[in-house]
């Protein structure tokens, strides 16, 4: 293996720009796929907290016994489809009220516990799953009536974001998807010209090769070997690009969306995803490399 690694190298050598036109197209693909994979992760993370934020209020009566209020609430925790289920009593309803209002705190003063509800307050964990629980928690006796809010709206304005952040990431997806592809098919050609290239200049010496018994592996182990290191080098220099691109704007990005999770919070969450990504790559590099390099080599032995 050093031999023909060493081999490999050599052929390197000799045509540095060949090798660096092949280096740059390979790492151009692998920092858009980089990216393209993360806008993808951020914008199904997006969609995923606004179909599950919005919050499902519970007025109960006024006449409500503390054993109904339990009983209720045991019910909805045991729901599979409902989650974070929050008792909210009239003080810290009006709590709610008073820090709702700070900016004129004479609205506060001239409220009292009384005129708040109680409520029991949870989130759906699918916006489709919202109506028929609305709908089951109205029916039952303890509760006056149910709100459905969001920082977005009401339930359709929710829909309506909802159906445009899945669009807009489809359209990264299908986008992202083709505009890759795109990219890989052109650094599969750019690596099965600069294979076949390398083997017409070596055509004498792979004459003399076959004369002395060589095999087929010996002759193309060189070959195979200089692309794969042209597609590692691509794909390990684009996800660095990336990866320091992405860690340049995560502070903006986590300060303008606060509290939703559009990228992992934590370093080791971080290098966990971009790992899983770099790895894909990495597969995917060698995939590319082989197949162009073996393509390559079959197209020239036929040639001849």
């Amino acid at each position: 293996m050093s031999t023909h690694l060493k081999t490999a190298l050599g052929y390197i050598r000799r045509a540095p720009f060949q090798a660096m036109a092949a280096i740059f197209v390979l790492t151009l693909t692998f920092f858009v796929t980089t990216l393209v994979a993360i806008l993808t992760y951020s914008s199904s993370k997006l969609i995923s907290y606004f179909e599950t934020r919005p919050q499902v209020i519970a007025f109960l009566k006024d006449s409500v016994k503390e054993d109904e209020v339990a009983t209720l609430q045991h019910k909805l925790e045991a729901d599979v489809r409902v989650k974070e289920v929050k008792y909210v009593s009239k003080e810290e309803a009006l709590s709610i009220y008073k820090k709702a209002t700070s900016d004129n705190p004479l609205l506060g003063e001239l409220v009292s516990p009384s005129i708040f509800p109680a409520s029991l307050e949870f989130s759906v964990k699918d916006l489709t799953f919202a109506q028929e629980i609305i709908d089951e928690v109205k029916g039952e006796g303890i509760v006056d009536s149910v709100g459905f809010t969001a920082a977005l709206g009401g339930e359709s304005s929710l829909r309506d974001v909802v159906g445009r952040l899945k669009t807009i990431t489809t359209y990264v997806k299908v986008g992202g998807g083709v505009f890759v592809g795109i990219l890989a098919l052109t650094s599969f050609t750019v690596l099965l010209v600069i294979i076949s290239m390398r083997m017409t200049t070596r055509r004498e010496e792979i004459e003399i090769l076959n004369l002395i018994g060589a095999t087929r592996g010996f002759i193309r182990s060189p070959i195979v070997l200089e692309a794969l290191i042209y597609a590692v080098t691509g794909a390990v220099v684009g996800w660095i690009t990336a990866f320091i691109t992405v860690l340049y704007l995560a502070p903006s990005a986590v300060v303008y969306f606060g509290e939703i999770p559009v990228l992992p919070k934590d370093t080791l969450s971080l290098l966990g995803l971009f790992g899983i990504i770099l790895a894909g790559e990495l597969l995917f590099g060698l995939i590319l490399g082989t197949g162009g390099s073996l393509l390559a080599v079959s197209r020239v032995r036929r040639a001849r």
